[in-house]
């Protein structure tokens, strides 16, 4: 067994340390990685910013009626929403009833930017764009309309919306798509209707109400087209190596056995001699004991996991006051605290977790770990993280990084956090959010569980 001093100096040994130190304290702060990003969408209709003239505007802020009689082209009753349309998502909607087509029907929907003249149809002016029920055209910054789709009148339920993975504006009438046109206005827009003749009467739904349309379904055939795109290119055998290398980095020691089973018995076999790019040398390093070290700390074994370091790798441990070891005795009480032992996890604390305290870096995950002794209920206290599994998680990481950095052959101690898979994936994630930002930082933020969800689901 390898015992192995100077592997890598002590350094980089406390900053590996550190790193896993930093990702136990975020477990505090985890919040739900398939939430929209917190931004204000439209609620109402703004009765301040409006041709108030020619329109009353409902009491609740829903619903617009023309009161006039047109008599040119800027007598047209506009409103827009009392905010943008949110552009950090896949798609914005809202849609509105026409309770009453009036006289002509010059009802409009559509968008238009924060300074567009409040006596014009959407899509008269610049920077707007408008769907016109009295003729079914499409207006987008001129007068002059395109053939667009179905004219609507009472009783129909039209919609306007944004898709930002296409950077397109789409109508609806009546639940079905209409048609789409390529959204080329920039800035803040904001959902508008008109109403241009007498007793035009419309009520809007910012989605306080179910929509006509399956909006739902709408973004699933959204997402489902960026994924056929993605599957259009093939990948080599080298993703097999990734998928390896992740499980040998993290000591899956059995799990990499059925797997090496599994690629030799797939028509045809994938031969891992044909891959290149890969070093295994680094993570086949102590991959036996780092599989055993994982097992014991996911089981809760902590003291047995301590042993069999001390034995195997006394240098990770030989500083009782390293990241390392704060994790592990934190992570001893916290399996006394899950199994009701609490007069046994105050010994503990202590005798072990008493000599963190007054070290800066440590002050904060130490009163977590105390406070589990204030609630009945620690699960489901605010310092609950710490009886997650992901917690048993980050002390088995740490460890099996800091094995990974006594071997004398390591090139790069760095290399000891990540797997290349993981590599992969942190790519993955900063070119899709240069490919946003290129998009004026619109669309749906990537969030990696929900896109291997979504092909999990495509799959099944």
């Amino acid at each position: 067994m390898s015992n192995n001093t100077n592997s890598t100096n002590g350094h980089s040994d406390r900053d590996l340390g550190l790193w896993f130190l930093e990702q136990s304290r975020l477990g505090s702060a985890r919040v739900p990685t398939d939430m929209d990003e917190d931004e204000e969408a439209p609620t109402e209709l703004n009765t301040i910013n409006s041709s108030g003239g020619f329109l009353v505007v409902s009491p609740d802020k829903l619903s617009a009626k023309y009161t006039n009689v047109n008599l040119h082209g800027h007598d047209v009753g506009v409103v827009q929403a009392n905010k943008p349309a949110p552009v950090k998502r896949l798609v914005y909607y809202f849609e509105i009833y026409v309770k009453d087509a009036g006289t002509k029907g010059q009802i409009a929907i559509g968008f238009t930017s924060e300074s567009f003249k409040m006596r014009r149809q959407p899509g008269w002016e610049a920077n707007s764009c408008g769907y016109h029920g009295d003729d079914g055209l499409l207006y987008r910054g001129h007068g002059k309309g395109e053939a667009f789709g179905p004219t609507y009148t009472s009783g129909d339920i039209v919609g306007g919306g944004i898709n930002y993975a296409s950077q397109e504006f789409f109508f609806t009438k009546n639940g079905a798509v209409v048609g789409t046109v390529p959204k080329d206005m920039k800035g803040p827009l904001f959902p508008t209707i008109a109403v241009h003749s007498q007793n035009e009467e419309v009520n809007v739904n910012f989605g306080q109400q179910p929509f006509a349309f399956d909006l739902k379904e709408f973004e699933a055939q959204e997402r489902m087209k960026q994924q056929r795109m993605i599957e259009k290119f093939s990948l080599p055998t080298v993703s097999h190596g990734i998928v390896r290398s992740y499980l040998l980095h993290y000591g899956y020691e059995d799990t990499l056995n059925s797997f090496d089973m599994a690629s030799k018995t797939t028509v045809p076999p994938v031969h891992i001699a044909q891959e290149n790019g890969f070093d295994e040398q680094d993570v086949v390093f102590a991959l036996n004991e780092r599989k055993t070290l994982r097992q014991l700390i996911r089981n809760g074994e902590i003291d047995s996991a301590l042993g069999k370091l001390r034995e195997w790798y006394p240098q990770v441990v030989q500083d009782d006051k390293s990241a390392t070891c704060f994790l592990l005795h934190c992570q001893k009480f916290i399996e006394l605290v899950r199994v009701g032992a609490l007069e046994e996890a105050v010994k503990y604390g202590r005798m072990e977790l008493a000599k963190f305290f007054g070290l800066p870096v440590f002050e904060d995950l130490v009163q977590d770990c105390v406070a589990l002794l204030a609630y009945e209920q620690p699960q489901e206290s605010p310092v609950g993280y710490l009886l997650e599994e992901s917690q048993r998680e980050v002390v088995a990481d740490t460890v099996n990084a800091m094995i990974l950095s006594t071997n004398p052959n390591l090139k790069d101690s760095q290399s000891c956090l990540h797997s290349y898979l993981e590599r992969l994936l942190r790519q993955l994630t900063a070119c899709c959010l240069e490919r946003r930002l290129l998009s004026g930082d619109q669309g749906e933020a990537f969030h990696l569980h929900r896109v291997l969800n979504s092909c999990k689901k495509a799959r099944c």
